[in-house]
């Protein structure tokens, strides 16, 4: 599963740069790694997505090529919501589902909570995991993060039903309107069964639609 289009497009809206200056746009990007929330998806990930914002409003669909030891298909994410500004204090609603053509995993949906002051900003999920033929399960999403000048930092983890942390350091810069970015990620063994570094290389490229 994977909210990181989702949470770019709410960073961008709550300090008022990047896509907030457009009302439709597209992308297309390339992951050496694909890892959501500090655990390994997919070996490589080929990724594209349409986001639409008006007045705070937001709304998009992205979608990643999941294939891999882990199960096969696409994973699909649906998100919306709405983002403001009260006395230089951002904040954000919205709704994120994850959905899968394949077996690679079943369908997550959660409530998505986002505030920022300056570099630092905050999001929480509340979410419910349908889990296939099991009982279904509910999990909490938290993770802090400071961003400036490209480079970010952030701890992030779960709560309930799920379970462990991990850190993430990078940076990100565009070059000739083309977006590069790495990343180092330290997941911890309640995350996902051993302690697990990776070191991670992004490449994509957002299109307005007028």
């Amino acid at each position: 599963m994977n909210t990181a289009r989702r949470a770019a497009l709410v960073l961008a809206l709550l300090s008022g740069t990047g896509l907030a200056q457009a009302d439709l746009s597209a992308n297309i990007g390339f992951a050496s790694d694909y890892y959501f929330r500090g655990i390994l998806q997919s070996p490589s990930s080929a990724n594209g997505g349409i986001d639409f914002e008006h007045n705070g409003f937001y709304v998009g669909t992205w979608a990643a090529d999941v294939d891999g030891p882990f199960g096969d298909g696409l994973e699909v994410d649906v998100y919306g919501g709405y983002t403001g500004e009260i006395a230089e204090i951002g904040y954000g609603v919205g709704y994120t589902g994850y959905f899968y053509t394949g077996d690679f995993d079943d369908t997550y949906q959660e409530i998505n909570l986002a505030t920022s002051y300056a570099f630092i900003s905050l999001d929480l999920a509340f979410g419910e995991y349908q889990n296939f033929a099991g009982a279904t399960q509910d999990y909490t999403y938290y993770a802090l993060t400071v961003d400036k000048a490209g480079f970010y930092g952030k701890y992030g983890g779960f709560g309930n039903d799920f379970g462990g942390e991990y850190v993430e350091f990078g940076y990100g810069r565009s070059v000739s309107e083309i977006d590069l970015g790495v990343a180092a990620i330290f997941s911890n063994e309640n995350l996902v069964g051993e302690r697990t570094e990776a070191l991670v290389f992004t490449i994509g490229k957002t299109f307005d639609i007028r």
